[in-house]
């Protein structure tokens, strides 16, 4: 029973359970607010009503002939209008304003002929006379009323008070419509019902959601944290680091996982080691056989690599560059695979094409190791050992700082093991000579502070020597 309320699917199923349980409360907030707005339609549709029975008391006729001047209030159409209208309003204290208004040429303008201020209560404004414009182009139910009853479809707040306004046709008996009665009903009460239950909607939905997240955290906490864990391990293997390891508490699904995360690093540990030392074996083959092929270079690639490895060592490289510098000297001239045997075992000078086509090994060296070699030093390595100080070098031409500072040690060491070393083309100098060549070149051919480290190795190891 432990291990079941230990085990991540409860976990989740628990969280789950809490969703539906947030997710049931909005929805019945939300069908309260449906609710709440069928009532308000309902509302519209009891004014639209209101406002087609009392425009079916006025006569068409009668409203035509009131003049559309102050004199139209003192005629009996007027008077008739009004009294039938007063009735109403007498009867339904929650109208505010009942008004009858007429079209003009220009559209959402209108004229009043009757303006009544109904029910009780001190008004805002005085009753409109016959002919007074108004503009109700921003109430588009008026202009709809002329087709037939209409209603604002929200609550209207303005200058007048807070109302929800009802309009119905008033036609003549050939059922042209003529013109339009509107009624304000007084809805402040009902737009501070909506006002309030948005207020608590928005109250309950912060608290369903403060709630969910708290809950959130207490339960997701002790599981996020140790998914972080597994992440962290992920980052730390994508990196390389397959020396790394997971460490995880408890006793379930997640804990399986750790262990089979941390199962795994241990194979890829070994899977990459086994890849490496065979990566070795070929390329101790391919530089085996690279000096068969020109036997005035056998062993040169093991002592550049031993020279370079003592240069970082004396220039303070972190281990991790000094290895990558044994590796990558080791592999410096395996771009010669790709020269022509008969350019590489030359004894007469090298014609212009000669000399370009050996010039080209660093680049067909690069090539050679890119689909095995994911290390860029390496590669960089390969490719810049003969780049220049001074930036006279090949392929690049690159110069001082710009050269990768591992390629700059492989070239000291490969141009000194090249000078002590017999050639079929000349003969070889001495030590005491071939350093002369690396001083006067400094600066020029090769960077200072690695010809500076180099001569205090080889000073070094010639006073231990004596």
């Amino acid at each position: 029973m432990t291990h079941f309320f230990r085990s991540f699917k409860t976990k989740v199923t628990i969280v789950f359970i809490l969703a539906m349980f947030i997710a049931g409360a909005v929805n019945n907030f939300l069908i309260y607010e449906y609710s709440i707005r069928s009532q308000f339609e309902q509302l519209r549709r009891s004014i639209k009503v209101l406002a087609q029975t009392m425009a079916l008391q006025l006569n068409a006729g009668n409203i035509l002939n009131i003049p559309l001047n102050e004199s139209g209030v003192a005629t009996e159409e007027y008077k008739d209008a009004v009294r039938k209208l007063s009735s109403v309003g007498k009867a339904a204290p929650s109208i505010a304003y009942i008004y009858v208004l007429r079209s003009t040429e220009k559209p959402g303008i209108y004229k009043f002929v009757i303006d009544l201020h109904s029910g009780t209560g001190k008004q805002a404004l005085p009753p409109a006379l016959p002919g007074k414009g108004y503009d109700g182009s921003r109430f588009s139910a008026i202009g709809e009323a002329f087709n037939g009853p209409s209603a604002d479809d929200k609550i209207v707040t303005d200058e007048w008070g807070v109302f929800l306004s009802g309009y119905a046709p008033i036609r003549d008996k050939s059922g042209k419509t003529i013109a339009i009665l509107g009624i304000d009903f007084k809805a402040k009460e009902v737009y501070n019902l909506q006002k309030e239950v948005r207020i608590r909607a928005a109250i309950i939905l912060f608290l369903g959601v403060l709630f969910s997240v708290i809950v959130g955290i207490l339960l997701s906490g002790g599981v996020t944290n140790r998914i972080n864990k597994l992440v962290e391990g992920i980052r730390h293997i994508s990196k390389g680091d397959l020396s790394y390891r997971v460490k995880v508490g408890g006793d379930d699904e997640i804990r399986e996982l750790a262990r089979a995360f941390n199962h795994m690093a241990v194979n890829l540990h070994a899977s990459r080691e086994k890849l490496v030392n065979y990566f070795y074996r070929v390329v101790e083959s391919l530089i085996r056989i690279l000096e068969a092929r020109d036997p005035y270079t056998k062993g040169h690639s093991d002592r550049v690599s031993k020279y370079s490895e003592k240069i970082a060592l004396e220039m303070g490289l972190p281990p991790k560059d000094v290895e990558t510098l044994r590796e990558a000297a080791l592999l410096h001239d395996i771009g010669k695979l790709g020269v022509h045997e008969i350019v590489l075992n030359k004894k007469m000078e090298l014609t212009k094409d000669e000399r370009e086509e050996i010039r080209k090994h660093p680049s067909i060296g690069e090539e050679i190791l890119k689909p095995v070699s994911s290390d860029k030093n390496i590669l960089q390595v390969i490719r810049e050992h003969h780049e220049r100080y001074d930036g006279k070098g090949y392929p690049d031409g690159l110069t001082g700082e710009k050269i990768n500072p591992l390629a700059a040690i492989v070239s000291v060491a490969d141009s000194y093991d090249a000078m002590t070393s017999h050639r079929a083309y000349r003969t070889d100098l001495t030590k005491d000579a071939a350093m002369e060549q690396l001083k006067e070149n400094s600066g020029i051919q090769f960077d200072p502070k690695v010809v500076d480290a180099f001569i205090k190795v080889m000073k070094d190891e010639k006073g231990a020597s004596v």
